[in-house]
């Protein structure tokens, strides 16, 4: 009897503090979590299997970039109770607001292809007899009815447990042997090409990482959030600091998925030899011969996992950008009727993302395409993001610190080289 009381108390409490732990994680581990999508994990796993465990340094580099945006982007949110566009819309002039989603537009929905496409490519490695346009299909079809019926409460807390998939990149590693000291050797000491190939995917990795669908996302992501709330927050310097920890917490798990995936195909692909890598698919499909069916299938489950994580967000921010620049009614906590502009467009998004598939698009095409747009808007977005977070009449006490303007400086100015660099690699180099 005492046993079981003991083992009932013991159950008790664990229940309440994942509850507890479930509702400090916020909007920032999805947004994180999406950032890793199966087109990123395309992008890491072609840097692990040309270059080895060379490019281990960039998520390390990458994660205070990451964070300080969107932090700045969440707290923009927070204090105007406005996405960025609809601050955007306010304080800017209109042809700057219809400049981002005429690039905003083609580039998500290229993303959206892409991410379609590769969890329709993995759905047929792991059952051959269905065709990859089933598994496309499919998946379109389940996530636009789980994105228009279901409540915004549920659809985040379903977004929230997804990213429990994405754990399985951190066993991944450990099911093939490695070299210790080369790994923490090329974590920590940066190596740098000086070649047209290397730099390609510095750019991409970049470009992957520091993603402008993100900023919208967070920004509004944020007012969905505090309308959600049973209990109205008071905003105060103790609340922003929670929700910075949040988006610390969601890009630092981000950037650890980006480092697990370069380290895996970093020692198994390119020391099995295999160093030319195209695809997700392609990966998971030269997993399995040199690291084992357990490897093959955890990497595989973990792409389809990352695009059902990854697709509401990019269709999400889209849909927020529409609905703030033409006033429509917005917000995933809406049924279909009181926002039918904002879910038509997550629709049309979708489902020409899946036409992609049969208009002659492939998913590398659209990558070099959503890089090249995502190239040209991050670092205009991240000036503007900079500018709006140290206006004092928009973010009165709020405005960024030393450190943040600092962080976000130095974003704007790597985004900037990246995109210069990406544009004279596709057109000139």
């Amino acid at each position: 009897m005492t046993k079981q009381n003991s083992t009932s108390k013991r159950s008790t409490s664990l229940k309440t503090k994942w509850k507890e732990f479930s509702r400090l994680i916020g909007p920032g581990l999805v947004t994180g979590a999406s950032d890793d999508d199966p087109s990123g994990i395309a992008t890491y796993s072609q840097a692990g299997a040309a270059y080895g465990l060379s490019t281990l340094w960039t998520s390390i580099l990458a994660f205070p970039l990451m964070a300080s945006i969107q932090q700045m982007c969440a707290r923009i949110g927070i204090i105007t109770e406005q996405g960025l566009t609809g601050t955007l819309k306010k304080h800017y002039p209109r042809p700057i607001l219809y400049l981002m989603l005429l690039f905003s537009f083609p580039a998500i929905v290229m993303n959206i292809g892409a991410d379609i496409a590769g969890m329709g490519a993995v759905g047929n490695l792991l059952f051959p007899s269905i065709d990859a346009g089933f598994f496309s299909v499919f998946f379109t079809v389940l996530l636009l009815i789980l994105i228009i019926y279901l409540p915004y409460k549920k659809m985040a807390s379903i977004l929230k447990y997804l990213c429990i998939v994405m754990l399985v990149y951190f066993i991944v590693p450990f099911l093939y042997k490695q070299n210790y000291q080369q790994i923490f050797t090329s974590t920590f000491i940066p190596h740098i090409e000086f070649n047209k190939e290397f730099m390609a995917t510095l750019v991409g990795i970049l470009g992957t990482t520091i993603s402008p669908y993100l900023f919208f996302w967070q920004a509004s992501v944020e007012v969905e959030e505090q309308k959600s709330r049973k209990k109205r927050i008071m905003v105060d310097k103790k609340f922003i600091q929670e929700v910075g920890k949040d988006v610390d917490l969601g890009m630092a798990f981000s950037g650890l998925v980006m480092y697990f995936i370069i380290l895996t195909t970093g020692t198994v692909l390119h020391q099995g030899g295999i160093t030319d890598i195209q695809t997700v698919e392609e990966a998971a499909r030269a997993l399995q011969p040199l690291a084992g069916n357990a490897a093959y299938l955890l990497f595989a489950i973990g792409i389809i996992g990352t695009g059902l994580i990854a697709i509401p967000v990019l269709s999400g921010s889209l849909s927020y950008i529409f609905a703030e620049t033409f006033g429509w009614e917005q917000g995933l906590s809406k049924k279909f009727h009181e926002a039918k502009g904002f879910y038509t467009i997550i629709a049309i998004s979708l489902l020409l993302g899946l036409a992609m598939n049969y208009l002659g698009i492939s998913p590398i095409q659209a990558l070099i395409y959503t890089a090249i747009l995502y190239g040209i808007t991050a670092p205009v977005l991240i000036a503007i993001i900079l500018h709006i977070s140290n206006n004092k009449k928009i973010m009165g006490e709020y405005v960024n610190g030393p450190m943040s303007n600092f962080l976000g400086i130095t974003a704007g100015v790597v985004m900037t080289i990246a995109a210069g660099m990406l544009i004279y690699l596709q057109f000139v180099g």
